[in-house]
């Protein structure tokens, strides 16, 4: 789709975010099957181990390996959490084909962005913020890429911006483990493996503490959950 295109009715641009277009009821109905198959096939564990699965208004910021993560996140956490929870997820992959485009925005209600900054004067987190005001949590991965190898790129300084602007929601650190290894970059059928989901202690933007600091220390308090989870 170039810029000069209308999506049809329905379907969302990149870097926009859109009214919730399923009743809760059928967002869960379309989304059981999906929750089922991927804890049938990973066994996945959710660990509260830092915080608890609570009505709160939160950032889930996570490690990204595989373009299931976002999925496993979001089948661990209850379901009156995962109606309110939305991805965060590149425009330029989710809305190639009518699956994804479907799946996104009809089951995940996810929160598209424009990677490729299309509009050079437009705030690519913009959409993150208008769904944080609209009361919904997100699922965000701060890397900004998937990453194969052990350990975390480093971190864009969304997460940084998302914590000064949004002071009022709790960044939770959350170690998606062994997900990497059931479904790796370029393997067409999955391995059945175990993986954890383990959910650390809340953070938030300390006052004067500068972004590099701040993404530093929400970064160290990923791999330590990794070491837990290890």
């Amino acid at each position: 789709m170039n810029d000069s295109q209308t999506p049809p009715p329905g379907e969302e641009s990149p870097g926009t975010s859109v009214p919730r277009p399923c009743s809760s009821w059928t967002q869960r109905l379309l989304a059981w099957p999906i929750i089922g198959f991927a804890r049938l096939l990973t066994g996945a564990r959710s660990l509260w181990r830092g915080c608890a699965p609570e009505a709160r208004q939160r950032v889930y910021f996570a490690n990204h390996s595989s373009h299931a993560d976002f999925v496993l996140l979001w089948s661990s956490l209850p379901p009156a959490l995962r109606m309110r929870t939305r991805p965060v997820a590149g425009a330029d992959y989710w809305l190639r084909d009518r699956l994804r485009r479907f799946l996104i925005q009809r089951v995940f209600h996810g929160v598209l962005v424009d990677r490729e900054l299309r509009d050079r004067h437009s705030n690519p987190l913009q959409p993150l913020l208008d769904a944080l005001a609209g009361g919904d949590s997100l699922i965000l991965f701060p890397e900004g890429t998937r990453n194969p190898a052990e350990g975390l790129l480093p971190f864009r300084s969304g997460l940084y911006r998302l914590a000064r602007d949004c002071p009022q929601v709790e960044l939770v650190p959350v170690w998606i483990a062994n997900l990497n290894r059931v479904m790796p970059k370029g393997r067409v059928l999955p391995l059945p493996l175990l993986c954890t989901v383990t959910f650390g202690a809340p953070l938030s933007l300390d006052s004067g503490e500068r972004k590099e600091e701040f993404l530093a220390r929400a970064r160290e308090a990923l791999l330590n959950l990794a070491v837990e989870a290890a």
